[in-house]
């Protein structure tokens, strides 16, 4: 490490030089700057917004799935059938699939060392379970928090080996020429006040980004509080984007932001809606279920099929998720789930449910009581998790949302999650490894893999110096003036910053989640490129320690622009409605008559599963191209050639 000062546009710059800098304290990025070390890079070090933010550590589920390689029992599984598993998911690269197959095991069993307790039996086998998309039982599970578990263990491993971490730094611009990396430029949120301390710059030779999916855009998140990605500076820095319309969404509660999968819907609560001040209390499902049995159902099921998946409107649970989507989104309302009497305050039923659930609860001992007291019976940590968060479910009610939860999109990599611009490489959820659909807990694994290829290859090509400082200072001043300049230009004695936001994504929350229509998509770019255009004169704060929101705030905006433009041109390619997205389809169908006609679609026949969509934001437009996907890679396997070229080159290339 070398430390130095630059001035730029009268600031004075501290500049630290690095052969690799890491952005993220996720499991990714933790990940990554471990792998570093162990392959020998000395000269590298992490920045960070907050350690103990972000995705990783402060999410789960009821029980929060890894997928990997199958380690027990005598069903069969190998290298090809997972990476064609995971290739199946439509718009995925065949390189990456078999990449992310290969190094399961040895990153699974790495974590397994590291301290993260996977269970195994008493013969020593990891015992798998059956998850989503998945054709084997290759899912495990560390409980609730297995990611959290993860990044705990990872950065006890970091911090032994004395891998130096910049905390309180957001990244507001990443710094290149032409199609080479520099650096990063970081606002010090440590010191907003004082100009000589507000920016500190990296200069390095490679970057890992591992900054997390795009949680900022959205108004309706289940992504914690604390993170909120950075994937727009990379597209103004050249990145490409894959997949941008490819995302999970789901039913999550908002205070804490937590899914609301498994037990949380098996114990059948009651779905309550009210007006912005929680009064006028309806159960509005009644509205649409005429049989009270279908209705429960379907409750139930939605605990299995938590993702909302537009193949299962009309003969699945996701109608739950429309029906919650009306409310919020197009009514306006507030939905809570109130776990402290049943559906229609009486007892219920369970010869009316399907055999399915009916058998299930029976099983489980849970045909009794309220619905709270059936969630204790079945998931009592499932309780305590709302109680430890300060909301009590034999007290008050839960309220929830149709929420973001995951983008299987991202930025474009290659075979070793290099993006298009040399030296910067993108690691777990901002990276585009994943297509449609995914199994569940496979994008714990991607992350684990993606920093393993990443580090590799830095330690086989990335080696050596940073640039001179001079000629760092030289080659980087314009854009890092274009940064300084924002900063300077949003200061003022009013405050807007936080409104814009917050109409920001609530805007993309309406026209560019779960359901879309051409129209609304359209009306939500012009309104996000006219903020973009008018950034520098409208956006408002009265004090720089608000600079934090404005650089993020940009950031959204570039992010909100590309994604939508993104869902635009999947429609006016001819693309219908999949995975996680309805396309309102004036020429579709509507799953229920008494549905609104915003729900009106055709599904994908899956003839586009090849395709691949890729964007570049240049000079303030969006750019695409459409590719064949990678087909799986038929590599000669003889031993004989392989371990020769190993030898040379460890097959690092």
């Amino acid at each position: 490490m070398r430390e130095t000062v630059i001035e730029i546009k009268g600031y004075p710059i501290k500049v630290y030089s690095f052969n690799t800098v890491v952005v993220g304290t996720g499991a990714a990025g933790l990940n990554a700057a471990d792998r570093l070390a162990g392959y020998g890079q000395k000269d590298i070090a992490i920045v960070t917004e907050y350690v103990n933010a972000g995705t990783s550590r402060n999410t789960g589920s009821d029980k929060q799935t890894y997928y990997k390689l199958t380690l027990s029992g005598g069903e069969p599984d190998s290298v090809e059938e997972l990476a064609q598993t995971l290739f199946d998911g439509q718009c995925v690269d065949g390189d990456h699939a078999l990449c992310e197959a290969a190094l399961s095991a040895q990153c699974f069993l790495r974590l397994v060392e590291l301290g993260v307790p996977f269970p195994r039996n008493r013969f020593g086998e990891y015992i798998g379970y059956k998850t989503d998309h998945d054709p084997r039982r290759r899912a495990t599970s560390a409980g609730p928090y297995t990611s959290k578990f993860m990044t705990e263990c990872l950065e006890r491993s970091v911090r032994e080996k004395k891998i130096p971490i910049f905390d309180r730094l957001q990244v507001i611009k990443i710094l290149t020429n032409g199609n080479r990396l520099r650096g990063i430029l970081c606002l010090n949120l440590k010191d907003t006040r004082e100009p000589e301390e507000r920016y500190i710059a990296f200069n390095c030779r490679n970057l890992i980004y591992a900054t997390g999916g795009p949680a900022g855009m959205y108004a309706d998140s289940v992504y914690p509080f604390g993170h909120y990605g950075a994937t727009g500076i990379a597209f103004e820095a050249g990145v490409r984007g894959k997949n941008l319309t490819e995302w999970q969404y789901g039913l999550a509660s908002l205070k804490p932001r937590w899914n609301v999968s498994g037990t949380y819907m098996q114990a059948l609560p009651k779905f309550i809606s009210t007006d912005q001040d929680g009064n006028d209390p309806r159960e509005f499902l009644f509205d649409f279920f005429p049989d009270k049995g279908v209705m429960l159902t379907n409750v139930f099921l939605k605990g299995y099929q938590w993702p909302f998946d537009v193949r299962k409107v009309r003969d699945g649970a996701s109608i739950i998720d429309l029906l919650v989507y009306i409310e919020t989104c197009l009514k306006g309302r507030r939905v809570f789930l109130d776990y402290r009497e049943n559906p229609g305050n009486e007892a219920i039923d369970y010869s009316a449910l399907s055999s399915e659930a009916r058998e299930y609860l029976e099983r489980a001992g849970a045909t009794f009581g309220t619905p709270i007291e059936r969630l204790a019976h079945m998931n009592a940590p499932a309780v305590s998790f709302y109680k430890d968060k300060g909301v009590d479910l034999y007290q008050e009610p839960l309220e929830i949302a149709l929420c973001a939860q995951h983008n299987n999109g991202g930025l474009t990599i290659d075979q070793w999650w290099q993006t298009n611009v040399e030296g910067l490489f993108a690691v777990g959820e901002v990276s585009a490894s994943h297509g449609v659909y995914r199994p569940g807990g496979s994008a714990l694994n991607a992350g684990q893999v993606g920093s393993t290829r990443a580090a590799q290859y830095i330690a086989a090509h990335g080696i050596g110096e940073p640039l001179a400082v001079e000629t760092f200072h030289a080659e980087v001043a314009s854009s890092v003036s274009d940064a300084l300049a924002l900063g300077e230009a949003v200061l003022d004695e009013t405050d807007n910053v936080e409104q814009i936001w917050i109409e920001a994504a609530k805007r993309m929350s309406r026209f560019g989640a779960a359901i879309r229509s051409l129209d609304g998509l359209l009306q939500a770019i012009a309104a996000t490129k006219k903020e973009l255009l008018d950034f520098n004169r409208k956006v408002k704060i009265s004090s720089p320690q608000k600079l934090p929101k404005v650089y993020r705030l940009y950031d959204v905006l570039l992010c909100q622009y590309v994604y939508l433009n993104a869902m635009v041109d999947y429609i006016q390619k001819g693309g219908k409605s999949r995975g996680s997205a309805l396309y309102t389809d004036p020429n579709g169908q509507l799953p229920y008559e008494n549905l609104p006609d915003i729900f009106r679609f055709a599904l994908d026949d899956g003839t586009r599963g090849d395709q691949v969509q890729e964007v570049s934001y240049v000079n303030g437009l969006a750019e695409f191209n459409w590719r064949k996907v990678r087909e799986i890679p038929k590599e000669d396997d003889f031993f004989e050639n392989v371990w020769r070229s190993f030898r040379e080159n460890g097959n690092v290339y």
